[in-house]
């Protein structure tokens, strides 16, 4: 099949309730591509692997239309959050696509992933859709937890997301606990713990870290480095940023993490290093474009000459572009087909979610664990439910 029917194919091909493009095998458009990464990893107690990455045109053209639709989601969240659909805290992740789609690209769905709060990309990258995303961002049931969870507390177990979490640093120890399971049940799987460089100094991680050393889980601990924590600059909160070197006795791998070619090739290395060895840290050199909140300008510890260099050097979404066209995949017209269909889908899946109803109240007491506040069930087929007001 040439290059341009497989072109067609992605930006025509209607994607099932919104989901992420997987690659699909098509003759001919199957020949390998070896790319180098844009700079060498840099290892701490372990050797880096090779920069050369394979990869394929359908994957490229995945690549690119995954992070396209993942970065028109976020833009949509910013103008729903403006517009008061979307309440309370929203952190978005624009920029930092790479991160998501790179590492999915190194594992399965067996494998499992934990993340903090900036986690909507994270979730559609599991295989959640535009719709639950929306309906989720809104409070409406349709959203991937109900409605219940809002922007911090995506979840989708059976993808092997355990969620976004508001507590910094808290989801490090819950993903070490996930590595031990798996462990424990031999299911040769490994867990992916996200942080952000505002996490890298809760002692909480530490502590996770050096049981995870002990008993040689296959637990990998991903540092996304976007450089502030908050409004804080790593420098002003770490005597030393060099993050992958954290683990001391833990090895540690540095990569750019605007790159998803890299940060495919370092997830594969780590995956295999775990199951064998036990944990490893990866830190993911990255940016994020938005504030650290909405409800932060992101103006104000950082000049707009610095995000708008990044966005001109490193931006992933690009970087995909140019190889696109270099290798002659995709034209620049095809590419922008494919940037309109994206943009229709997130405006349908909004459309939905809208129209989607908010929780019925008697949810406010379903997944409650305390004895005696929440919904239980009772009688002889445990069909009959009370609930009860603390």
């Amino acid at each position: 099949m040439a290059a341009s029917a497989v072109v067609r194919r992605l930006s025509s091909a209607p994607l099932r309730d919104h989901r992420l493009l997987r690659p699909f095998s098509s003759t001919g458009s199957e020949s390998t591509i070896t790319v180098e990464t844009s700079v060498p990893f840099t290892g701490h107690k372990i050797n880096p692997p090779s920069r050369s990455v394979e990869t394929t045109p359908v994957e490229l053209l995945s690549f690119f239309r995954d992070m396209s639709l993942m970065r028109r989601m976020e833009i949509a969240a910013d103008s729903l959050y403006k517009s008061k659909l979307i309440r309370g805290f929203c952190h978005l992740y624009d920029g930092q696509e790479s991160i998501a789609i790179g590492l999915e690209a190194a594992i399965t769905k067996k494998d499992a992933i934990i993340t903090a709060y900036r986690d909507h990309c994270i979730c559609l990258g599991r295989g959640g859709t535009l719709v639950e995303s929306f309906a989720e961002l809104m409070g409406r049931r349709a959203g991937c937890s109900k409605g219940k969870g809002g922007s911090m507390h995506f979840y989708k177990k059976e993808s092997g997301f355990f969620g976004g979490h508001g507590i910094v640093g808290a989801q490090v120890p819950l993903g070490c606990g996930l590595a031990f399971a798996q462990k424990y049940l031999k299911e040769g799987t490994v867990s992916f713990a996200l942080y952000g460089d505002g996490a890298a100094n809760q002692g909480q991680l530490f502590e996770a870290l050096n049981i995870s050393a002990l008993w040689d889980l296959p637990a990998i601990l991903v540092c996304e480095n976007n450089h502030y924590g908050m409004g804080t600059a790593e420098w002003r909160s770490s005597k030393s940023p060099a993050y992958y070197k954290r683990g001391d006795y833990v090895p540690g791998l540095k990569v750019d993490g605007m790159d998803v070619l890299a940060v495919k090739q370092a997830s594969k290395f780590a995956k295999e290093y775990a199951l064998k060895n036990g944990p490893i840290i990866l830190e993911m050199d990255t940016y994020r474009y938005h504030g650290h909140s909405m409800s932060d300008p992101g103006s104000t510890y950082r000049t707009r000459d610095e995000i708008s260099g990044v966005r001109q050097e490193r931006d992933p979404i690009e970087r995909i572009r140019k190889l696109l066209l270099s290798h002659e995949i995709a034209t620049v017209s095809d590419l922008k087909d494919i940037e309109k269909e994206v943009r229709r889908e997130v405006e349908e899946a909004i459309a939905q979610a809208k129209e989607n109803l908010m929780p019925d109240p008697s949810e406010l007491f379903t997944n409650v664990y305390v004895k005696g506040f929440g919904v239980e069930s009772f009688g002889a087929d445990r069909k009959e439910v009370k609930a009860i007001l603390p």
